[in-house]
């Protein structure tokens, strides 16, 4: 099959393979964030999201030519890749700079409100449905993360609030760039196109944030934050969101998204190991909660038959 003839499926639990490669992910998006954090007193917030989507174009554009990608074919995407390209700009000058007046340990919980907004706007706008019981499973997950990270924190301003505020809104731009790559034309083209879209536009809108914020880079970066740049770029843009969005188009988008409720729990570990930061006996509960509420979202229903790995029909060429 083409890599550009892709058909979607969704509504089904996720396969071993699928929650293997989510487990990937949400490991890789936890550390991020201290890559982030760690890279800070060389390079400020919006140039390393302008560095890291110039560098993941090109990466972007190989993957996509490698497996025979027609990124500039007229199949009536460009409407949504448009307005998903956007969307995703925004979505990390609000997150960049919300980094600035808010922790890490806040930002991470307030970005993963997400999974909360993807799954009203797929129970809007794709008709997927969630039941009582997933409802219940996305709230236990949500309960979990925040009892790990430990909100609320002391020392809480208005500044403080307002970058929590400038998360969420980062957190919902996510969440709408999923459920757009869900309900358009775009679930038909190959996820290195969707994924082109939204780094692309999200250039200039990033370079034009660093601009107006009058960033600039005071002294040569060192070898530890170019190393992290590199990673941001080739591993983290470059390659696992296109595997998202490759799951996003196999799969339903509201069980995916709640399965992102692991990240801030790997990124609290990172920290721990990395940071230095203290853990305390509530990370267990923790887990046992987010554990508890992924089970419940992704329960597969009585009458569902055995389920297939449609991811193996999104990656072949």
């Amino acid at each position: 099959m083409s890599a550009d003839k892709v058909i979607p499926t969704a509504g089904r639990p996720l396969s071993p393979g699928a929650v293997a490669l989510m487990l990937m992910l949400c490991l890789t998006w936890g550390f991020n964030q201290i890559a982030v954090k760690l890279a800070l007193p060389d390079i400020p917030p919006m140039l390393q999201a302008t560095i890291r989507s110039a560098g993941a174009l090109p990466v972007l554009l190989i993957i996509g030519w490698l497996r025979g990608v027609k990124f500039f074919e007229r199949d009536g995407t460009l409407g949504a890749g448009l307005l998903a390209g956007v969307m995703f700009g925004f979505e990390f000058v609000l997150i960049y700079q919300g980094l600035r007046f808010t922790s890490a340990s806040r930002a991470v919980v307030f970005l993963y409100t997400a999974p909360f907004f993807v799954a009203l706007g797929s129970y809007q706008m794709l008709g997927e449905r969630l039941g009582v019981s997933q409802w219940g499973g996305l709230a236990l997950s949500f309960l979990g993360v925040a009892l790990a990270i430990g909100v609320p924190q002391a020392n809480v301003d208005a500044k403080v609030i307002m970058g929590d505020l400038m998360i969420v809104g980062g957190g919902a731009l996510w969440a709408a760039t999923t459920v757009v790559a869900k309900g358009t034309r775009l679930r038909f083209v190959a996820p290195e196109k969707v994924l082109g879209y939204q780094v692309a536009l999200s250039i200039p809108i990033l370079g034009l944030a660093v601009w107006f914020f009058g960033e600039s880079v005071t002294r040569v970066p060192g070898p530890l934050a170019l190393s992290l740049m590199a990673f941001q770029a080739i591993w983290v843009v470059g390659t696992t969101f296109t595997l998202w969005f490759a799951l996003v188009k196999a799969y339903s988008a509201s069980k995916l998204s709640a399965f992102t409720f692991i990240t801030p729990l790997f990124g609290v570990v990172a920290s721990y190991f990395i940071m230095h930061d203290a853990l305390n006996l509530a990370f267990g509960a923790a887990a046992l909660l987010v554990i508890a509420g992924l089970f419940l979202v992704n329960r597969p229903n009585s009458a569902a038959g055995v389920p297939t790995d449609p991811l193996l029909n999104v990656t072949k060429t």
